[in-house]
């Protein structure tokens, strides 16, 4: 994708999944691949920053005899993915016109060739 995506979005991203659900940061990153190019490498300063926001919590479960990290999001969180989501759909609409059209949206356009 040509598009840099920025760390609000990344943020956004991360909450959105862990609002799904409690999970890791390998699994959160397997979710995210789904639809954007990030590595670990990328997600773990964002988990970082999002638990200092106190936008989720981590805990640590057993697993193979080792312990593993758990994030679960916090409802400060829940009230920032919200956030996020209202200014996602104003920044989408935004851009959507300015490369489609400010009719880009409308349903029955017929392109200008009347």
């Amino acid at each position: 994708m040509a598009f840099k995506i920025e760390s609000s979005l990344l943020d956004a991203c991360a909450l959105a999944i862990l609002k799904r659900g409690d999970t890791y940061g390998y699994e959160i990153t397997q979710e995210m691949k789904k639809s954007i190019v990030v590595s670990e490498s990328t997600l773990y300063p964002v988990l970082r920053r999002l638990q200092k926001e106190q936008f989720c919590r981590t805990y640590d479960q057993p697993y193979q005899g080792r312990n593993r990290r758990y994030y679960s999001i916090t409802e400060k969180g829940i009230a920032q993915l919200s956030d996020y989501l209202r200014q996602w759909r104003e920044y989408r609409t935004a851009i959507e016109t300015l490369l489609e059209g400010p009719n880009s949206n409308d349903k029955g356009r017929d392109d200008g060739n009347e």
